[in-house]
This record gives structure tokens, C-alpha cells and sequence, in this order.
């Protein structure tokens, strides 16, 4: 079988993490572009994209945002399967017509979320756990999206079509995890930064890696949808 080829739309600013925890991740062959640099692709032949999380912000006033805005609502008029993880899930947002604001405060360690079923989230628990680190929400989901998880601190899931945003990180390790957090210290202080170090242990990352399964129900999607748009070998006959 034909493996499948995702652009890896790259929203990182430099982050070996990023790369490592998705391409270890997702099952298909992914052709990766650095957002961040403005390197787009100038076309749509892929069997889906995948948009990856950001410490910016998609309100920012920073040139290549509304570039990368821009090319995932052109994938998606084209019909493309999209995975918007994080950032990559607030960029589908406003691609698609919704709106991202900041939060009042910050998410962020392993925590709760429940989803209220969907292809993507086949195979994963009601109430799952996930890495979450953010300050930005959607607060105004595109006018045709259907809202799919969320917990006490807001949406964490949408559904557009063939596109998906998921607000949490189900690609983290348990070194992305501890990174992020020492990496938030000046934003939250030390005490609610021990606070998540502590939290993120081997167990949590554990149970948080039932979400990872959603890569593989993605990936199945795009296969199946792929599948569905060739023509019969035997249409011809």
C-alpha cells in the first residue's frame, strides 16, 4: 500500500522537539515547511496537512501568520484532510472563519478532557488525559464547526468537514512535557511551574498516551478518503 504524504506545516520556532514528537507519531510520509520562515507550499497535492503548535499567537502582527492562515484555508477549500494541534488548531479556527482570543489565565500539565465522540477520538476514553500548555482560546468556532471535547478551561476539539483542531498536545513525550514547563517560568512563576514538574510523571504521560491514537484515526481517515476519490482500476472495463 501506497504510504500517504502529509504536509508537515511547521509553526515551531526551532523546536527539535517538534519535529521529533510528530514525525515519530504520524504513520504517512510527511514533506515538512517551516511556517515560521514563510516557507509555505504552492500547492494543495497532498493526501492531508498537519499544522503543529506555536508560542506565538495567530493574532499576532508577524507577516508569515496570515501567509500560513491563508494557505490552511486554501487546503481545506481543496478539500484536504487537516490536523491543527495546539496553535495549528487555533490557525484552522481562523482559517475557517472563527475567531482566537487570550485567556484569562494559562493552561497548562496533564489534564482532563472529555470529548463527545467522533471519528478522530475512536478508540480513546470519554474522559482522557492530555498535556495542555496555552494562553489563547477559541472563542468563536467557525460557523460550520461542531464542537467536539472541551474541559473547564474552555474547547479543546472541532470539527469542520475533514478538518480537526485539538487544543491539546497528544504528540508530547514526557521531555516535551518537562521542557515546556521549565520553559514557562517567567510567564507563571516557580511554585505553579514545580507544581506541573511534579505532576509529570511517568504514569501521567502514561495515560496521556491513549490520546495518541487519534494520529493513527487521522491518518485511517485520509486514507479512506483518498481511497474513495480514486477512480476503480476497473472503472474502465
Amino acid at each position: 500500500m501506497t504510504r500517504l504524504r502529509f504536509a508537515l506545516l511547521n509553526a515551531a520556532h526551532d523546536d527539535a522537539n517538534t519535529r521529533r514528537n510528530f514525525r515519530r507519531e504520524i504513520d504517512a510520509d510527511l514533506v515538512e515547511f517551516s511556517a515560521t520562515d514563510g516557507h509555505l507550499p504552492d500547492h494543495t497535492r497532498f493526501d492531508g496537512v498537519v499544522v503543529t503548535g506555536s508560542r506565538s499567537s495567530v493574532y499576532w502582527d508577524e507577516a508569515w501568520i496570515p501567509a500560513l492562515v491563508d494557505y490552511v484555508a486554501e487546503a481545506a477549500d481543496a478539500g484536504l484532510p487537516i490536523l491543527g494541534v495546539c496553535y495549528g488548531h487555533q490557525v484552522l479556527a481562523e482559517a475557517l472563519g472563527g475567531r482566537v482570543a487570550g485567556m484569562d489565565g494559562f493552561e497548562i500539565g496533564y489534564n482532563t478532557v472529555r470529548h463527545r465522540g467522533d471519528d478522530l477520538f475512536a478508540g480513546i476514553d470519554e474522559s482522557f488525559t492530555v498535556f495542555t500548555t496555552h494562553g489563547d482560546t477559541v472563542v468563536e468556532l467557525p460557523p460550520t464547526a461542531t464542537p467536539l471535547a472541551e474541559n473547564d478551561h474552555g474547547l479543546h476539539a472541532f470539527r469542520d468537514g475533514h478538518c480537526w483542531g485539538v487544543q491539546f498536545h497528544p504528540e508530547y513525550d514526557l521531555q516535551t512535557a518537562r521542557e515546556v514547563a521549565e520553559g514557562k517560568r517567567e510567564k507563571l512563576g516557580d511554585a505553579r511551574v514545580d507544581a506541573v514538574l511534579a505532576d509529570a510523571t511517568p504514569e501521567a504521560h502514561d495515560a496521556a498516551c491513549e490520546a495518541k491514537s487519534l494520529f493513527d484515526n487521522f491518518t485511517e481517515y485520509a486514507r479512506r478518503l483518498k481511497a474513495d476519490r480514486e477512480p476503480s482500476a476497473a472503472a474502465g472495463d
